[in-house]
This record gives structure tokens, sequence and C-alpha cells, in this order.
């Protein structure tokens, strides 16, 4: 990985458009689900981003070719080819850098009847067990072994079975969806996630020939089939990178559109801004966002979706240092995700921490400092936060922001926005 830093300027007000990539948590996993079936996938709207890369080396460990390019009307695509051999091991030295390789597993398990996947890694948010992952899988009749740090899976035959899961968890119902897939008979997941990711998913399963009803929903039903089919999809935009331009307007000002953006992912979020005093209205595949007056305090909290999303939390903290007034924000989601606290509060961010919320008393500016990005909304939020910084905040650990983020630099940018990338 690319040790990089972001050096930001005080900015703003910005003006023009910028294009929404694919979303990341979304791409990730659809490339994970390539593992079932042999043939070549063409995805498009991937982002250029360092996760990705990681993904890509993931499946090329374990047999797959990935290939990048454009095709005849110049729209880039990812295209994942997998033939008849299939080796079931996910190195740790990728694996340890990136949570989202776990969901190889279940793709695996449905292949080759066997995966043997390291303990993940990924950003610290505190601890992040994978244990409904298992519990989910054992219930469809795989069998698991823990050693030195690698989970050891097998089975003879899936079967579906009937998963409550104890929390609304993306990746173990990600992992459920892929191996249900082709499991023998129907599975059910109660409790399901419903991201917006978990949709994309289903659609794409569904469209290699899969059955997956109720994506979307608390529960979810997948008929498992024979075999599914190699296809082409187009991953949905990243709503975590629309909240990050929508929070960049919210400090610096300005009036600026948005391309490949889905309101409808972002519903709560908008409300929320919108009480801030945002001006946000949906437009032809895209959204339009000013702000003018000094923002307003509001309060936050986090809550699987369609409550405000963990990863947004950042965003808004950083986004509320600058209201007229006192806001609150709750962590309801991961313990310890507080550490980017530290960085804003090194800006002159008046933020004092309560168990799990937060108190933010908003300030007219906040100050540069050399800071940290300590994950990749963190880091995000330090290029936000520093839009409306007096001098000149060097960000540290910029490849953090690299694994999520295609060219966040060159996009910011392109609409006024004074912020330079470093490679060191």
């Amino acid at each position: 990985m690319i040790v990089s830093r972001y050096v930001v300027r005080r900015s703003g007000p910005l003006q023009g458009g910028v294009t929404i990539s694919g979303a990341k948590n979304s791409a990730l996993k659809l490339m994970a689900a390539t593992v079932l079936t042999e043939g070549r996938h063409r995805l498009r709207n991937v982002p250029e981003i360092v996760d990705v890369d990681l993904m890509g080396g993931v499946l090329e460990a374990i047999g797959l070719n990935i290939e990048r390019g454009h095709d005849d009307t110049g729209v880039a695509y990812l295209d994942v080819t997998r033939g008849p051999e299939v080796t079931p091991v996910a190195p740790y030295e990728l694996v340890e850098k990136m949570r989202a390789s776990t969901a190889v597993m279940g793709p695996l398990l449905a292949a080759v009847g066997e995966a043997r996947v390291a303990m993940p890694g990924g950003d610290d948010f505190g601890t992040r067990p994978i244990d409904m992952h298992l519990q989910g899988l054992e219930a469809l009749g795989v069998h698991f072994e823990l050693s030195h740090g690698i989970i050891n899976a097998h089975t003879d035959a899936l079967v579906g079975a009937e998963v409550v899961l104890d929390y609304p968890s993306v990746g173990a119902t990600e992992n459920l969806m892929m191996a249900a897939a082709l499991a023998d008979g129907r599975t059910v997941v109660s409790n399901a996630a419903r991201e917006p990711e978990i949709a994309d998913l289903a659609a794409f399963l569904n469209r290699m020939g899969g059955q997956v009803i109720g994506a979307g929903s608390p529960t979810i039903e997948i008929e498992g089939v024979q075999q599914l089919r190699a296809v082409e999809h187009t991953v949905v935009p990243d709503r975590l990178e629309v909240a990050t331009y929508l929070a960049a307007v919210g400090v610096a000002g300005g009036e600026v559109t948005m391309h490949n953006t889905r309101v409808d992912h972002l519903e709560l979020l908008v409300e929320k801004m919108g009480a801030m005093g945002l001006r946000i209205s949906p437009q032809d595949e895209g959204m339009w966002v000013m702000r003018t007056d000094r923002l307003r305090p509001v309060n936050v909290a986090t809550l699987p979706y369609p409550g405000l999303a963990t990863d947004f939390l950042p965003l808004l903290v950083a986004l509320l240092s600058y209201a007229d007034g006192t806001s609150y924000a709750t962590e309801n989601v991961f313990a310890g995700r507080f550490g980017y606290v530290g960085e804003l509060t090194r800006m002159g961010a008046k933020i004092r921490i309560e168990d799990h919320h937060l108190v933010i008393d908003g300030q007219p500016r906040l100050s540069a400092a050399p800071v940290r990005a300590l994950d990749i909304r963190a880091g995000a939020a330090m290029v936000v936060a520093a839009l409306g910084a007096d001098g000149e905040t060097v960000i540290a650990d910029g490849e953090h922001i690299d694994r999520g983020y295609e060219d966040l630099a060159g996009k910011m940018q392109g609409i006024g926005a004074d912020v330079t990338r470093y490679e060191d």
C-alpha cells in the first residue's frame, strides 16, 4: 500500500459538479460473489481504490483473473474470470488489511466445499466479531476449526436452513446469501441487514440465475439452485461518497451538483442535513446541494439501515463542529469508534466524549493542525473539517483515505477545494 498524505487549505464557496463512483461496500462483495461460478463477469462502475485492488489480490490468490478496461463507449469495467480450478485459501497478508475479504468464505464453501481464511483485519473500530458469520454458515452445514488465527471451514453439502441473526450484520447477511445461493433447499435469513448494498448483491445473484427474495427487508429468502452463470452488472453509487461531498459543501459553503447518486439511499441523512440548514434537492440521476448561512445544531444517532450509518458519523461530527450551538451525537453500532475526535480537537473543535455519546460545541472557525487519518471515514472527516480551518492542514496516513475514495483530491479540486494528495 502506497503511503500518502493530504494537504488541505481553507476553501470555499465550492462550485460545479462531481461524479460519484460505485459503492466500495457493494463492489467488494460482488467481486467475492464471482467465485460462485465459472466464466467471465463484467462489473461496471467499480471504483479505482486500494480496497478493490486488495480484493482483487485475494481473488487472484485463489485462482481468479482480474482485468480492468474500457468498453467501446469509454465506460470503465472490471472483468473477473473464474476457471475450473479454485484454491480455497485467502492469504493472511491480504486478509489482515481488509475486513471485507472474509466475504469469500461463503462463495468458496458453495463453490468447492471448503475455505481457509485468516481472521480479518481492516479499520480499527473496536471489537467486531464474525461469530454471526460462522453460526449462520454452521446452520447451513458448515464445520469450522480455528487454529493459529486461521478459520478452516468445510462442508460435504450446503443445506438450506432458517437463520435468525442476533444483529442485522451486513457481512453475515451477505455471506449467507452467497452460500445459500447454491445450497440444497430454501434458506430464510431473519433480522437480515437492509442496506442498499444488500439489495445490489441480491440483484447480482438473481441476474446470475439465483433466487433471492426480500433483500432490503428484515427477512430474506434464498432458494438454492444447482448452478449459476457469469453476467454483467453495474455497481450502485457510493452513498458514503455522496455524504462526504454533502459535508464538504456544509463546511465550505457553495453550490454543487453530484451526478450518479441515489437519493432514496440517503433519506435520513438528507433530512438531518436539511435540519442543519443545507438545501438539498434530487435531480435526474443526481443531487443538488447548497449552503449559504451558518449551520444549525442537530442531534444524531447511528443505527443499522435505514438509520444513519456509522460511517456517516465522523463526517457529521466534522460538520457539526462548525454549527452555531451544541449538538449531540450517539454511536450505537461500533464501540471504540471515537478515535477521530482527538484529531478534530487538535484543530480546535470542542467535543466531549461521554460514554458512547459526543457533545459538540460548534465553533465559527477551526485552525489547521497536523492530524492523522485513522481509518477511511475518519480521514475523509479530516479533509472536510480542514476545508473550513485557518491555515494548512496536513493529514498523515492518507493511505486509509485511498482505500475508500477514488481520486478524492482531484474531485475536490474540481469543485474548487484546495486539497492536494502527496505520495511519501
